[in-house]
């Protein structure tokens, strides 16, 4: 069976299951926002590649685009949560008592950009797994959080999953 063969079996697999990619992306950007399984399974590359396959599978691109911001959204929203709950306890709690690093640049990148830090963070890898849980130790406003978390998240998933639908919808 030839490489074309096996490429075109997967796309027609897809698009018959186009139905799960909402859900799928959406799994996968929680696990890339949630403060914890963010740093054990980062899902940045799988959504890029997510997307080449959404564009070359034909698959709608808005509803994939739209469970990866749900996704990347719950994960960064129930991290905000244990930060408010836990306080300063969750410097103790791994990951953070492991890398305390990670707690010192977060709350410094925190506190030099404020409600910024949750639209910037987003986008930088390791800040991504903590900011959002400083903001909920440093007591963020709900409101001003989620303003920046939901803005941050439909932004950031369209911005991984847009490149490689665009390319191989129309390279393929």
């Amino acid at each position: 069976m030839s490489l074309s063969a096996v490429v075109q079996q997967i796309l027609a697999f897809v698009k018959e299951h186009e139905a799960w990619a909402p859900v799928i992306v959406a799994f996968l950007a929680f696990g890339e926002s949630f403060a914890i399984i963010s740093l054990i399974i980062p899902a940045t590359v799988a959504l890029v590649g997510v997307g080449a396959l959404i564009g070359a599978s034909d698959i709608h691109f808005w509803p994939a685009w739209l469970g990866a911001a749900i996704g990347a959204s719950l994960g960064d929203w129930i991290s905000y949560w244990i930060g408010f709950k836990l306080e300063h306890a969750a410097r103790n709690v791994w990951p953070l008592s492991r890398y305390p690093d990670l707690y010192d640049r977060g709350e410094r990148f925190f506190h030099k950009y404020g409600i910024w830090s949750i639209f910037l963070g987003r986008f930088f890898g390791p800040l991504r797994a903590v900011v959002p849980l400083i903001a909920g130790i440093f007591e963020m406003p709900h409101l001003q959080f989620q303003i920046a978390n939901i803005s941050s998240a439909m932004v950031w998933a369209f911005v991984l999953l847009a490149p490689g639908f665009t390319a191989l919808k129309y390279l393929w």
